[in-house]
């Protein structure tokens, strides 16, 4: 009787709850119709496929079409894929020198290191590596794709490349290249004076050790008589939010916004704020940033522009500007799932939405860079960026205009000569 009594309360409050919450039976049913045309497919193709196919295959596909339907930064992993993603943590490896990124499901080059085996055999920006030998990168998670680049030292990888011509109609011109694998350590931070008081600091990647070697170069620059900055963001793929937080506090105070995140579900909001005070509060700065300056670069981009702290000059940034959370499954396979998109100060959505045409940061001085000018400048970035390098009169004679630069520097002079005129 007691069993009896308690079959009815269940049934009775299963009602009840379907009565008080209709829309949770709709909910449920819809998702199971919808799991059905999945089940469906796969119960074909076991039936009747002309070859025996793993049901795990199928599940794994499912699960990263599933994912490819969402955006360039979600991915479903499989178990070895994930294994291979949380043990990357070596700090120096074999490699050709490239920093790269997922662009419309192709891996695309950023910006190919200087002396490394990808700058040598002539590399740039904006290049999609469609193959790693033989193999299709096209939708290929950005981890297995460093790792196939990575190897040992002195082994051959053989990839082939695309580059968008210069007449935009004509096709892309591919070529086949092999690389011979270096030993490549990367320098997060550059910097050198641009003139008796100009300062220069040029951020490659917002690693763990940018904030640290940010300050040593701020330390470094102060002592030679820095009264002004000009910060490069250009090529920036971006990296950790907190060392991009972690330098925006070096110039901003008073509890002013950097970023927040906000996504559909409300624990996903997050504000990041400066502190009470600002060792470089006062200096001034002009920030640049080009169409690779991406994520975390953008954040110090915008937070900057947001609270009038610096004068932004370039290009419009790229606008990768979404939150990831790894989630492992009951298999050992992983989702990166996007949860949240990043916003400046002022609520502007950095994410680039191609179809509305907004995104990324727009700078306060636009200044438009013809490809041959890039190139001739990635070039000769040795000689301006890498400090400690003797100049040599037959590289000057040819060398480029950086117009981003000069715009910068003369920026910041016309600032000093105005607060001047004030005082005076």
């Amino acid at each position: 009787m007691k069993n009896v009594r308690k079959l009815v309360f269940i049934t009775l409050s299963a009602l009840v709850i379907g009565a008080v919450f209709p829309y949770v039976n709709f909910a449920m049913d819809k998702t199971y119709a919808q799991l059905k045309v999945i089940v469906d497919v796969m119960e074909l193709i076991k039936d009747s496929y002309v070859d025996k196919i793993d049901p795990q295959k199928l599940v794994y596909g499912a699960a990263k079409g599933m994912v490819e339907e969402l955006d360039d930064f979600s991915q479903f992993m499989e178990p070895d894929v994930y294994e291979r993603v949380k043990s990357d943590t070596e700090g120096e490896f074999g490699g050709i020198g490239i920093r790269v990124d997922t662009r419309e499901g192709w891996l695309t080059v950023v910006t190919p290191l200087p002396n490394t085996p990808a700058w040598k055999a002539g590399m740039l920006p904006g290049d999609k590596i469609i193959k790693i030998e033989g193999v299709s990168t096209k939708d290929m998670i950005i981890d297995e794709a460093i790792k196939k680049l990575r190897g040992k030292p002195g082994l051959p990888v053989k990839i082939t490349t695309a580059r968008e011509p210069a007449d935009k109609e004509a096709e892309w011109i591919t070529q086949d290249i092999t690389l011979v694998r270096e030993l490549i350590k990367s320098e997060s931070v550059k910097w050198r004076m641009l003139d008796a008081k100009t300062g220069y600091i040029k951020i490659v990647d917002f690693t763990g050790h940018a904030t640290e070697n940010f300050n040593k170069a701020m330390g470094e620059l102060k002592g030679k008589g820095m009264e002004a900055l000009v910060l490069d963001l250009r090529y920036n793929p971006g990296g950790l939010l907190s060392s991009a937080v972690d330098i925006c506090k070096l110039f901003m105070n008073n509890n002013k916004m950097i970023v927040y995140t906000k996504g559909r579900k409300p624990e996903n909001y997050q504000e990041f704020r400066a502190g009470g005070s600002a060792p470089y509060e006062m200096l001034p700065l002009v920030v640049l940033v080009n169409r690779y300056s991406a994520s975390a670069s953008e954040i110090v981009a915008g937070a900057m522009q947001d609270n009038k702290r610096a004068v932004i000059v370039g290009e419009r940034s790229f606008g990768k500007a979404s939150v990831q959370s790894m989630i492992p499954l009951s298999d050992k396979s992983a989702l990166r799932l996007t949860i949240a998109k990043y916003y400046t100060p002022s609520g502007k959505s950095i994410q680039r939405d191609e179809k509305a045409e907004t995104g990324g940061i727009t700078p306060d001085i636009e200044i438009k860079v013809p490809v041959e000018t890039e190139k001739k400048l990635l070039q000769q970035a040795e000689e301006i960026y890498f400090p400690g390098k003797e100049d040599k009169a037959e590289k000057k004679k040819d060398s480029a205009r950086d117009e981003m630069l000069e715009r910068a520097v003369e920026l910041l002079k016309a600032r000093e000569v105005l607060g001047n005129l004030k005082r005076a």
